[in-house]
């Protein structure tokens, strides 16, 4: 998974890697953990995991992107153990709902695209070209890629041993095992996990980080301090000053309310993000019971209001927590000797389930720039600038789901709708899509490291229907080539190679 050094030369050779320690367990910290472990520990490296006896993580039910498995191939940890340890299921996208009024288009797949796609995204492209200047032609991302085929089909991604090609997948799990799980197969590794509460943070004559201080008056040294708190951010914003840069301008939901509920149907590899009357809630799919969450606005709706939708839709009598959430970043995620990951570096709300994607990269981008730097903070501010581009490349393509809905009934998505408070490079992509520029070239000159490819922005404008009047489509020339025919023909054949999962 690492890119190697940042600046192309090798690796430093300072003798000793640093002492880390990690304060805060969960999914955030045992990954940073395992990462830095695995990068430093056979160099006479450690890692010690300060973890609160009394804070609790909630397991409602949390999805991931593709970075989680090849996380699990980059430590080698075995995929069927992870997910019988935390009530895993694959997911091959999500499914938007109720997102868009328009006719044809009042749901559309998000998938993960992977290699079969490539083969099918030019013929989805040159049909959004043409569907953009008005031709009526089918452009909803459910027939044009593999993954929302087998997601519909309840078919997992594994194919056949002869079909040579692959679907990329997330996973579904509950977040509180999985914390547990990392954490057992961690230690036997080699990290430290330390139980103990931090009451203070004490720092040298130089201003950096010492030590943490422990309830008992313990002090635990180290060299390098990662800030896996959450939302609190002890070491990076309280200790160290850092400055919290809010995204509340334009993304406003500031709270989930979240309940398990049983299994109604028979379950699909998706997350389904359904629009409610305030925001939106998640039906996740585990082994074991549904996860599901509205995310909503509370200058919106209420929370005892929020709570009775979300039971109303999901047909649950399980207890409901509230959970308030801030949305934003850090303005310095590696400040003086800390590096702040998971939530206390930031968080945008989980629509895209970006979370654990994002403390994957952040661990190994700065695994990268601390090496090159020879273990110095040379390339601290060039790293600094990578993390914040890739927050807001995705903040805005989250934004573009609000913005670009075509929802109304309520004051909220009348707001979401009319949203003027962009970046420029968002307002630069709808734009484009409206002038009938290339997209792919738009994202890439935007966001020199995009964090959605081209087919995700397609699949996003055109599963709205973000096109032409119906009463101005025209129909196709007659006599112009399918474009959707030979991709059916593929999707229909590659389909048969991958089995059913799930109950039937």
């Amino acid at each position: 998974m690492s890119k190697g050094p940042v600046n192309g030369g090798p690796v430093s050779d300072h003798p000793v890697p640093p002492r880390v320690v990690v304060l805060g367990g969960g999914s955030a910290g045992w990954i940073t953990a395992c990462l830095l472990h695995r990068q430093w520990g056979a160099r006479g490296g450690s890692v010690t995991l300060v973890e609160s006896p009394e804070i609790g993580i909630i397991g409602v039910g949390e999805g991931s992107t593709p970075q989680l498995k090849a996380l699990w191939d980059h430590l080698g940890i075995d995929e069927g153990a992870f997910m019988a340890a935390c009530d895993a299921t694959y997911k091959l996208g999500i499914r938007f709902t109720g997102w868009s009024e328009r006719p044809g288009y009042e749901s559309y797949f998000h998938p993960f695209p992977g290699p079969v796609d490539l083969h099918t995204e030019p013929a989805y492209v040159a049909a959004c070209a043409l569907a953009r200047r008005g031709v009526d032609l089918p452009v909803r991302p459910d027939r044009w890629f593999l993954a929302a085929r087998l997601a519909d089909a309840r078919k997992g991604p594994h194919p056949a041993p002869a079909f040579p090609f692959a679907p990329s997948y997330g996973y579904h799990f509950d977040a509180h095992k999985l914390g547990a799980f990392l954490r057992d197969w961690a230690v036997p590794r080699g990290i430290v996990h330390r139980t103990a509460l931090v009451r203070a943070v004490e720092r040298d004559a130089s201003g950096d980080v010492a030590a943490l201080v422990a309830d008992d008056g313990e002090r635990i040294e180290g060299d390098l301090f990662v800030d896996c708190s959450g939302f609190a951010g002890i070491i990076g914003q309280r200790a160290l000053g850092v400055r919290f840069v809010p995204f509340a301008e334009n993304l406003f939901n500031d709270r989930a309310v979240v309940m398990p509920s049983a299994h109604a149907e028979p379950w699909r590899p998706q997350t389904d993000a359904i629009a409610m009357s305030a925001g939106w809630r998640w039906s996740i799919p585990l082994t074991t019971r549904v996860g599901n969450g509205y995310v909503y606005s509370s200058a919106h709706i209420s929370d005892e209001d929020a709570e009775a939708e979300l039971r109303a839709a999901c047909a649950s009598e399980a207890e409901a927590r509230v959970l308030r959430m801030k949305v934003g970043r850090v303005e310095e995620s590696w400040h003086r000797n800390c590096l702040s990951a998971g939530l206390a570096q930031g968080f945008i709300e989980p629509l895209e389930a970006t979370a654990l994607h994002i403390v994957i990269a952040s661990t190994l981008d700065f695994v990268d720039a601390y090496e090159a730097g020879g273990f110095t903070p040379r390339h601290r501010d060039r790293y600094n600038a990578g993390v914040a581009a890739r927050y807001e490349g995705i903040r805005d393509y989250i934004v573009a789901h609000y913005r670009m809905s075509q929802r109304s009934g309520s004051p909220y998505w009348q707001e979401a709708r009319t949203l003027d408070s962009l970046s420029d490079n968002l307002k630069a992509m709808i734009t484009a899509w409206f002038t009938h520029a290339d997209l792919r070239e738009t994202n890439r000159r935007l966001y020199p490291d995009p964090p959605y490819s081209n087919a995700s922005w397609h699949a996003l404008f055109a599963g709205y229907g973000s096109l032409p009047d119906p009463s101005r489509m025209r129909p196709a020339d007659q006599g112009a080539p399918d474009l959707l025919a030979p991709v059916e023909k593929t999707l229909r054949a590659c389909e048969q190679n991958f089995a059913t999962i799930g109950p039937a």
